[in-house]
Parts: structure tokens; sequence; C-alpha cells
């Protein structure tokens, strides 16, 4: 969780450093009088990263969330714009995904990688939570009203992205007892794919992503004939770098 973050706030504070700079640039050059010159060929927002809040949605009974669940996304989009103004545009990169899900299902590995999914009540453990790598594929159709002189502009990024599982890790701890991990779970899926949608002005944009493939591939919880699936809905704040 540390290193995400620690990347997360580095990235953001080159974002601030980069907007600063781009500002004094940007006097100086009305000081000097001397008409700036717009380029034609500029493209906007190429880095990213975004800060959410994961709310699962196809809950099965007794099941609940604790503490934040985080969503953590960062990576590089090509864009592409497609009409003279250059104010649309499609866009389509690499990036990666990590989710913190803090929950009350318990993992348990029985015997020849099969696993048992379970509530507990919340309370009678230290820690339980649920983390997910993804290596994620995003193509987007944008709009803004930005040029190339001054960045500061409204926007709305419409998307959809497949992301692929390369590393998960459930671990339970209780307030007294022994630590259970369970790593490569074979009931989540491996592809995953949803949509999402970034608006704003400048520096701030809200976020916010929605899974049409659930989490986990039907696994089957303890005593009953309900199976977890849990389908992610992500709520936060995106930040973009040129």
């Amino acid at each position: 969780m540390r290193l995400p973050l620690l990347f997360l706030l580095c990235l953001l504070s080159f974002t601030a450093t980069a907007q600063i700079f781009e500002s004094k640039v940007r006097d100086t050059i009305v000081k000097d009088s001397v008409a700036p010159i717009a380029d034609s060929k500029y493209r906007e927002d190429q880095f990213y990263a975004s800060l959410s809040y994961n709310l699962m949605q196809g809950k099965p009974g007794l099941y609940s969330q604790y503490s934040f669940s985080t969503g953590i996304t960062a990576g590089f989009l090509r864009d592409m714009p497609i009409n003279k103004r250059r104010t649309y545009a499609i866009a389509a990169g690499l990036g990666y995904s990590y989710n913190n899900i803090k929950h009350n299902f318990i993992v348990q590995p029985i015997e020849n990688s099969v696993n048992s999914y379970q509530p507990v009540a919340e309370g009678s453990f230290d820690k339980n939570k649920l983390v997910l790598h993804y290596l994620e594929l995003p193509i987007e159709l944008r709009w803004r009203n930005s040029d190339s002189i001054s960045h500061k502009f409204w926007r709305v990024y419409l998307g959809f992205k497949i992301s692929y599982l390369f590393a998960d890790k459930a671990q339970y701890q209780p307030e007294s007892g022994i630590k259970i991990k369970v790593k490569n779970d074979a009931n989540l899926n491996d592809f995953v794919y949803g949509a999402y949608i970034s608006a704003g002005w400048n520096t701030w944009n809200f976020y916010a992503y929605y899974g049409f493939t659930p989490i986990y591939n039907n696994a089957p919880i303890v005593d009953s004939d309900q199976k977890l699936k849990l389908n992610a809905l992500n709520f936060g704040l995106i930040f973009y770098i040129l």
C-alpha cells in the first residue's frame, strides 16, 4: 500500500511543479509583449493518475466493507485529435491499477488449490483485505475546450478499459491466532472490463468507473446458495500531466 501511495504523491507533486513552471513561462511571454503562436499539432493529457474509493456492487448477504477501500491508477495515453480545432480526440494507452478492498469476507485454502469464502463478524479481526494488481488497456473519446497556449480548460473524457489481473492477495489477520494469506486465487477473473468517465476543470477532475465483469467467477460461499462475485464501482479524482 505504501509504494503505490508514494508513487501517486510523487506524481502529483510533479504535476504541481509542472503547472507552476508553465504559469511562469506564460507570464514571461506576456511580459515580453510577444504574441504567442498557437501550435496546430499540440496534444493534451497524456499521463494520468487517479485516487478513488472502491464501493463493491452485487454484494451477497452479510457482506460489508470497512475503513477506506483504496483504488489507484496511473499510466500513459496517446492523445490523437480528430478535428481541426483539436477539441475532440481519441486516446489509447497502457496503465496500472492497484485495488485494496477491505471487507468482512475471509478466503481460506482447503486443498488442491480450492478456497472457501465466508463472512466473519466485524470487530473480530485486525485486518481483512483483498489486494488486486491489474495491467490496463484504456481507450477514451475526449472533448475539451483547450488550445496550445492556455491549458486551463474544461474536459469530459469517456473511456473503456480491459484489465488483466497479474497479482492478487487475500489477507486475514485475526485479533489472535494465525494470519491467513491466499495468493493466485483461481476463482478471480483474469480479465475484467469496465467503463469510466472523467470530467472537470484544470487540475481537479472527477473520476468514476464501473466494472461490467465481476471480480470473482461464482466463488461458492460456505453454508449458502449464493455466489461471491462483486463488481467494482470507483469514485474519486483523476489528475493529468501533458
